[in-house]
């Protein structure tokens, strides 16, 4: 494949031809047909989503959404969850209590009795089941599962997933590769994932080992390094969301020993005197930097004031030397990366970044996140080529800059 007229790292008209799923020359005037005219716009690598569910992201297809902004209080979630017939399951994301308040199945049943139900957390870590759900599903208790997704997926009836229209979309995207961040990959995720035309990683079966944190359930440094010590020589990935949990991991690993490409995923809060350290460890931090933004009414009431100062650092992390990457979180927060992007530039809270350093957070290759990919000959031809050269797409960080992505040559979304 020959693309004619690119601008490729500002330089440009250039040439790309691509042979074997590789860039073979970069070049003006390259001999041969065009097989694509990108009329001055750039060539950049294909993003990465380096955090990210997809299971969940295309079940999200099948489910009611009733998060802040969809629904407002009991009456409106009553009337999202009514929506089906009665006596079919129901399967609701996004929940957050500023919405109706604390659920459970005392609530749910005075909301709706007549079919099972069953209402994800936006945080993905706890279910809400009404008594026809418990019932059906053969259990018992007060409707709150935390972290009880594996068991669920033999208790309740599946959700089709359509995983194809998820790389479809993520290919409108220029999303040319996902790393899946699932802790507990279910049998045959891979087999499952296959349909996508994106490169995937998949976190624990390949890559990285993802652990799990939770404070009710927090090990301590000792307990954590041994689990880190078993894992080598791979990677780990640490899910840390409060500041407790980033503490006990940078403790574990201090005393395990880092290894190259460890992660800390998340990094929800990061106290200033943590930076140094986790860049004495040589830690890489997956963040999603949007979360402040798109959660700022439920984070200033449910985060605590110590807290708020520290959460989702990008700017101080990136000049202190840290690693950083980025991940959606998808569907626990957007699933498109430039509103990532334009919200990790956009924010207030002294952790804004440029433009340009926002689009790097998501070129990194799977096993290197933090390494922002660029285009050169030899170089694995996973590829989004934009309307617009590079400095245009940098002033509005949108999707709609997006004409094509290919995967090793092969083109995925075109215009």
């Amino acid at each position: 494949m020959l693309i004619r007229n690119v601008e490729v790292a500002g330089r440009g008209p250039v040439d790309v031809r691509v042979r074997g799923g590789r860039i073979a020359e970069i070049g003006p005037g390259l001999p041969g047909a065009a097989d694509v005219d990108g009329r001055g716009g750039a060539l950049l690598p294909g993003l990465h989503d380096h955090h990210v569910h997809l299971a969940a992201l295309a079940a999200e297809a099948g489910s009611v959404r009733v998060g802040p902004g969809e629904v407002r209080g009991g009456e409106g979630l009553g009337a999202a969850l009514r929506s089906g017939a009665p006596g079919e399951w129901v399967r609701a994301v996004g929940y957050h209590e500023s919405v109706a308040g604390e659920l459970d199945r005392r609530v749910l049943d005075g909301l709706v009795p007549d079919r099972p139900v069953r209402v994800q957390h936006r945080s993905g870590a706890m279910w809400f089941l009404n008594s026809a759900a418990l019932r059906a599903a053969g259990l018992d208790g007060d409707g709150r599962l935390w972290r009880e997704d594996r068991r669920l997926r033999d208790l309740v009836p599946p959700v089709p997933l359509d995983l194809a229209a998820v790389g479809r979309r993520a290919a409108r995207l220029g999303v040319t590769g996902f790393t899946n961040a699932d802790p507990h990959p279910r049998e045959g995720l891979a087999r499952l994932l296959s349909v996508l035309p994106q490169r995937v990683l998949v976190m624990s079966a390949e890559g990285p080992v993802k652990l799990m944190l939770d404070d009710p359930t927090l090990p301590d440094p000792a307990e954590l390094a041994f689990v880190v010590a078993r894992s080598r020589p791979r990677p780990v990935a640490v899910h840390c969301v409060t500041r407790v949990q980033l503490l006990v991991t940078l403790l574990a690993l201090e005393e395990a020993g880092p290894v190259a490409g460890d992660r800390i995923e998340h990094a929800a809060v990061v106290p200033a005197e943590t930076v140094g350290w986790i860049r004495r460890l040589g830690v890489t931090v997956v963040t999603q930097p949007h979360f402040p933004v798109e959660r700022a009414a439920a984070y200033a009431t449910d985060v605590r004031p110590d807290d708020r100062p520290h959460l989702y650092r990008c700017r101080t992390l990136a000049e202190a030397g840290v690693p950083v990457a980025a991940g959606t979180d998808a569907p626990y927060g957007t699933h498109d990366p430039w509103a990532v992007m334009r919200a990790a530039v956009e924010r207030d809270d002294g952790e804004g970044i440029t433009p340009s350093a926002a689009l790097d957070l998501f070129l990194g290759a799977p096993e290197h996140p933090s390494r922002p990919r660029r285009l050169s000959v030899g170089s694995a031809a996973d590829l989004c080529l934009l309307h617009v050269p590079l400095r245009e797409a940098l002033d509005v960080l949108s999707a709609q800059t997006v004409r094509a992505a290919y995967v090793g040559g092969g083109p995925i979304h075109t215009l």
